[in-house]
């Protein structure tokens, strides 16, 4: 009887002392797991406890938190001109969780941030430390041209304006778009606005301007120059090119022609192919550069990387594994090279800063509740991609193109100005899809410095026009000059 009863005592301690374990474990080992669950109730509720620290544009606020009425989520997130700015500030949604700059910055918007925490008797005290605010980069006025401008042509599209000298976002602006507030809470009607908006065929919830990649076409030629000059397979802008056109592609019947008469283009310079778009003197100037360098010359602008501004980019595209005709293609922004608008600003604006990129940012401060500095942005050098003279060189082929080519829509009365328009193929069967317009450009004061580069992507799938008509220079050369008019006249 004795044993039975040891062996029944022994087992009851086991069982206690599994239990002690268990529950030691739970609220020590799993504790964060278990508090952080996205299952957990508890997290929701605290997450939207109190008002969220406000997301600044231009000193001010352009989100908001507003009480939500018989529920235990007892705030919600409000946004100002949404459409305009949720390429920049994301969702903040009760029910669909956060993205871009609200999810990037949210312990400094909810007040998590460990830097936020007063003294250490607030810390003892289990004082909840107040939320701080996330200052961007962006020009209001910038912004309101680059939407305005694609809003205004009712198309699907992405402008990407920046500072050349610091990389500083200026605008960021994606169509279609949506109100992030419609679908802040989480009742049904709030879901019901989410589900319509993701079903839509236009995909409003996309963001092109970072997260989208697209041949850029013809806006690519700036980058074949700048990699034929600086590695020299180009030594003189105004020398003959000696490229044919049509142009033949190696190892190809396939011969390449030009919009403009092949006559014009025949064996004729890179200052004027730039001039006219040219794709022969391109085709021939990335064949014989040659995949490799072409491709370290774009990597040094940012290609085949990620960017975080502090939200990420995708990745845009100059691959490896290329043969001659592809090589060719890529000098004309065609074949296998693929941009997101933010490189291709990227691209323009390291030409126009003397061929330095600069990282590219959109948040300048992070600030406490009483204004006082977290955190300051300061310049990133990204790469030196090419010489000041490559960098000189492109420039002035681009400022011809606007004084006396393509790009003559940007022109502006006493201010100096450089672009260049594209429009690129797509698909399976090119002669079936409609082009991509695109327009990059840059604007310089009278010290020679560049304040604003902006780069404009135009789909013009459902758009109400011609195939004839899509052009870089038509639909995207009027966004981009408002862009930089804005920044100017600032």
């Amino acid at each position: 009887m004795n044993r039975i009863m040891r062996h029944i005592a022994v087992f009851c301690g086991v069982l206690v002392l599994s239990l002690l374990v268990r529950a030691t474990w739970v609220q020590f080992a799993q504790a964060d797991s278990l508090a952080e669950h996205k299952k957990n109730r508890r997290v929701q509720i605290d997450t939207f406890s109190s008002p969220r620290g406000d997301i600044v544009v231009g000193g001010k606020a352009i989100t908001g938190s507003v009480a939500t009425p018989g529920s235990d989520l007892k705030y919600k997130r409000t946004f100002k001109e949404g459409a305009m700015y949720a390429p920049i500030t994301g969702y903040f949604s009760q029910s669909q969780g956060a993205t871009f700059l609200e999810g990037v910055e949210n312990d400094v918007l909810s007040g998590k941030d460990s830097r936020l925490l007063g003294s250490p008797l607030d810390a003892l005290t289990g004082e909840k430390p107040r939320p701080g605010d996330v200052v961007t980069t962006i020009d209001p006025k910038a912004q309101k041209a680059a939407y305005k401008g694609l809003t205004d042509l009712d198309a699907k599209g992405a402008v990407v304006a920046l500072d050349p000298r610091t990389g500083k976002i200026l605008a960021m602006a994606s169509t279609p778009s949506y109100d992030p507030s419609v679908f802040a809470g989480i009742s049904g009607k709030d879901g019901k606005a989410f589900k319509e908006l993701d079903a839509r065929k236009d995909k409003p919830l996309n963001n092109r301007a970072t997260r989208e990649t697209y041949p850029p076409g013809s806006t690519f030629k700036i980058l074949t120059a700048a990699a034929a000059l600086e590695h020299g397979t180009v030594t003189d802008i105004d020398a003959p090119s000696g490229a044919r056109a049509p142009y033949r592609l190696p190892l190809s019947s396939t011969e390449i022609g030009n919009v403009v008469p092949n006559s014009q283009c025949d064996k004729v310079s890179m200052k004027t192919a730039m001039q006219w778009s040219c794709n022969n003197v391109f085709l021939d100037a990335a064949l014989k550069t040659g995949k490799d360098k072409m491709r370290e010359t774009a990597e040094k602008f940012g290609f085949n990387e990620e960017q975080f501004t502090p939200v990420r980019s995708a990745a845009s595209a100059y691959p490896e594994q290329l043969d001659k005709p592809q090589t060719a293609l890529t000098g004309m922004g065609q074949g296998s090279v693929t941009s997101t608008p933010l490189q291709m600003a990227m691209t323009v604006a390291g030409l126009a800063n003397d061929g330095k990129v600069m990282k590219p940012y959109m948040v300048d401060e992070l600030r406490g509740p009483d204004l006082g500095l977290i955190e300051k942005a300061e310049p990133e050098v990204l790469d030196r991609a090419v010489s000041v003279e490559t960098a000189k060189k492109v420039q002035a082929m681009m400022e011809h193109t606007v004084t006396d080519g393509t790009a003559d829509k940007v022109r502006m009365e006493g201010v100096t100005v450089g672009g260049k328009p594209g429009t690129a193929q797509h698909g399976a069967d090119v002669r079936d899809e409609r082009p991509y317009a695109w327009f990059v450009s840059y604007a310089k004061q009278s010290d020679g410095t560049s304040p604003v580069a902006v780069a404009v992507l135009v789909d013009p799938e459902d758009m109400d026009i011609s195939r004839s008509e899509i052009a870089g220079g038509r639909l995207g050369a009027p966004i981009a000059k408002a862009v930089m008019e804005a920044m100017l006249k600032r």
